[in-house]
């Protein structure tokens, strides 16, 4: 498989929830994650047991939510991926209890492919956009 083809499988079938476990397929078994969190990077190890379970926590806050790429590149062995991601407020999300409402997330991220497999990814999330839209919700809740 060529890196694009890696990402968007990774995208279809374990981003959007659809089959999480499927990540043992398309990721190494140890990952180097770097998210960006208000201009200080965080470096994390992943597996894909871990990242798994990280989505399904997702599916918990946001249930079944919608993903759609809005952007996708290739260079080489890594892939950059803009991405909207559009769920409901169903579960507790940084201290705020669910709304029912809806939430959009906007993301990005570089993956890196190696032995066609994700090796490396560097994520950036509008947590403030996330954030803003949780204060909101709470108060016309």
């Amino acid at each position: 498989m060529t890196p694009e083809q890696i990402i968007r499988n990774f995208f279809e079938e374990v981003r959007s929830g659809k089959n999480p476990d499927y990540s043992n397929q398309l990721m190494s078994e140890q990952v180097l994650a770097h998210q960006i969190t208000s201009e200080e990077e965080q470096t994390v190890l992943r597996t894909p047991k871990d990242y798994a379970e990280h989505v399904r926590e997702m599916i918990e806050a946001y249930g079944n939510y919608s993903l759609e790429i809005q952007e996708l590149l290739v260079q080489g062995q890594k892939v950059y991926v803009r991405w909207k991601q559009v769920g409901t407020h169903v579960g507790v999300v940084d201290g705020y209890q669910p709304t029912g409402l809806p939430i959009t997330q906007m993301t990005s991220a570089v993956y890196k492919i190696e032995d066609e497999k994700i090796s490396e990814y560097w994520i950036q999330i509008d947590r403030l956009g996330v954030q803003k839209q949780l204060e909101y919700n709470k108060t016309i809740e």
